[in-house]
């Protein structure tokens, strides 16, 4: 395994010693050393939940022999960039993304990945990552956000025209904004976003239901265990 290369021999004792300063047992640090590669902040309506999909995931790996290591990586939202000197740093923000997950994965040597995007940029920036990596990978997203009373976040950019031509009155505009988006996952249209994540079943990297699967919904929680477990035989498989 990639992970002997951290864990395996006398000459790895000040390894081991970090690692069970963590609270990692003997027999963990024996099993398959999967990283979760998680873009979780309280930035993004989109990844605001990541951390319950990452527990599950966990869940997933345990349960399947593995021992699971979580590290966080940016995510910016093209939503909130958009209009500003923002959107300057969405686009380059992929390459800092798989810059990162490199890093981190060949300084530590986990064995395989499973990667939790959701966004725009993110997905496509874990998926150079796993490509220059070429280790077993798998895929699971956050999953798209519910709309509400027939409105979603398009609805609020109609609503700016419609405002600016006087065609509706500033509370119409607010009562607009504040069904838009009515909770977590990514913006509900067909923006980068979701077709990424539907782009990642299409390409194998993801099982089905990942693109559509609502954010909200205890499937999506059930999809991240299945991911969990679906990485320990891809890495038992070396498929990659």
């Amino acid at each position: 395994m990639r992970s002997d290369n951290i864990t395996k021999g006398a000459e790895k004792a000040p390894q081991r010693a970090l690692l069970k300063a963590m609270g990692y047992t003997d027999s963990q640090l024996r099993k398959p050393y999967i990283g979760i590669v998680n873009s979780f902040n309280e930035t993004v309506p989109g990844h605001i939940h990541l951390p319950q999909i990452a527990r599950a995931v966990k869940d997933g790996v345990l349960s399947a022999g593995g021992t699971p290591s979580e590290f966080n990586v940016i995510a910016v939202c093209d939503g909130l960039a958009m209009g500003h000197n923002g959107m300057r740093y969405s686009l380059c923000s992929r390459e800092l993304i798989a810059d990162s997950i490199e890093c981190m994965v060949n300084a530590h040597y986990y064995d395989a990945l499973v990667f939790i995007p959701n966004c725009d940029k993110i997905v496509p920036g874990m998926m150079m990552a796993a490509a220059r990596l070429n280790i077993p990978s798998i895929f699971v997203s956050g999953g798209p956000m519910l709309s509400l009373d027939g409105y979603d976040l398009n609805s609020s950019f109609e609503a700016v025209g419609a405002y600016m031509n006087k065609s509706i009155t500033e509370q119409e505009l607010i009562d607009i904004e504040n069904k838009s988006c009515p909770g977590c996952g990514s913006c509900s249209g067909m923006f980068t976003a979701n077709s990424m994540n539907c782009l990642l079943e299409a390409l194998g990297m993801a099982l089905s239901g990942n693109g559509t699967i609502p954010a909200v919904y205890s499937e999506r929680l059930r999809l991240a265990k299945k991911a969990g477990e679906q990485i320990m035989e891809l890495f038992a498989k070396d498929i990659k």
